[in-house]
């Protein structure tokens, strides 16, 4: 992808503690930085540069837009990750870290500039959150485009999955069997009815990473010490119409707090929005933990629940210290910093084997 072209500086690195690229100089000023999940370098590139003009929010909005054109391994952004239906839609957060402001836009169907649609309800309403087609006519109202999120190349992969019987998919307790069915689906005597029992185990459905489910989520520092965090994904593959990606829950799928620093996240959200873990993260920063400390111990307590969840998530503290972890996928993440302008992408290595899932 354009992503990838000649020029990328990759540095591959076992990360093992929080990498510090720079400090704050006696005179005040903050390092720049600007780092987001996932090789997405033409992303951070325009982050960057935006930042050194402007200020953070702008350069996170102006950063993740990047994806959403370029439709970043057809995870982010319009024509890729059809619903049950065969429909792409689209979630999207954005925070600012000096007002703790937060806006999202979500199940957005006809809005490609899903980021900047979050950032008109974080700017022009009193709310947080606005979802579907409401929200889609809100981004008209705004002055935002709209169009179909469909491709030829979406269309091809639900036709696809279509014929496979609808495999994988995100059904439980219900008849005919999702396992080897496509539906129509209802549920199984007593679904609705378990009077506070567990139900039917949550069965995988599939290995979330950069070709499913790679949320960008992007976290800027600028030389004022402000900070903003923000996402944008088409979320799960194949999902049930309707659901919502944890890149749309401020604290889950990014937090940021320019007194304390940002968080970011990618991966199975339905599992860790329920542990709101940017949140953890920045509350765990604030009392003193080192971004690397902090994105492992809310990955743990997860884990502890969740054994073989696959996840990721990336902290940048106010000083300009950022670490990333992950359990049971591989994962990456971009840096752009005054010491490493030309983005650098760093591999994090999981600091616990993933558990065999059998």
């Amino acid at each position: 992808m354009v992503g990838r072209r000649l020029g990328l500086v990759v540095a591959v690195v076992a990360v093992v503690g929080s990498s510090l690229v720079g400090g704050v100089s006696c005179f005040g000023t903050a390092p720049e930085v600007v780092v987001n999940t996932w090789p997405f370098v033409d992303a951070t590139r325009e982050a960057w540069s935006v930042l050194r003009t402007e200020d953070a929010l702008t350069a996170v909005e102006k950063g993740v837009s990047v994806c959403e054109v370029e439709q970043c391994d057809h995870t982010v952004g319009y024509g890729g990750s059809p619903d049950e239906w065969g429909q792409t839609t689209l979630d999207a957060m954005i925070m600012n870290g000096d007002t703790m402001e937060a806006g999202s836009a979500v199940n957005l169907h006809a809005t490609k500039q899903a980021i900047s649609a979050a950032r008109l309800v974080m700017e022009t309403t009193n709310h947080t959150i606005l979802a579907g087609r409401d929200a889609d006519e809100f981004a008209r109202a705004m002055g935002l485009a709209q169009g179909s999120l469909v491709t030829n190349f979406s269309k091809a992969l639900w036709s696809q999955w279509e014929r496979g019987a609808c495999q994988p998919n995100y059904r439980r307790n219900v008849h005919p069997n999702p396992r080897d069915s496509c539906g129509p689906y209802a549920p199984n005597a007593g679904a609705g009815d378990r009077k506070g029992g567990v139900g039917a185990a949550r069965s995988p459905v599939g290995t979330f990473g950069r070709n499913n489910h790679d949320t960008i989520a992007m976290i800027a520092l600028n030389s004022r010490g402000s900070m903003a965090a923000g996402t944008s994904t088409n979320g799960a593959t194949h999902k049930v119409p309707g659901r919502l990606a944890d890149s749309g829950v401020p604290g889950s799928g990014a937090y940021v707090d320019s007194e304390v620093g940002g968080c970011g996240a990618t991966g199975d959200g339905d599992v860790m929005m329920r542990f709101v873990p940017c949140y953890q993260v920045v509350e765990s920063m604030r009392r003193g933990m080192s971004p690397k400390s902090a994105v492992e111990e809310a990955l743990g307590r997860i884990r502890r629940r969740h054994p073989t969840f696959q996840g990721a998530l990336l902290a940048l503290d106010k000083n300009g210290n950022h670490a990333g972890a992950t359990n049971c996928m591989d994962f990456h993440y971009s840096l752009a910093s005054a010491d490493h302008p030309d983005v650098r992408v760093i591999e994090v290595q999981a600091s616990v084997p993933c558990p065999s899932s059998t």
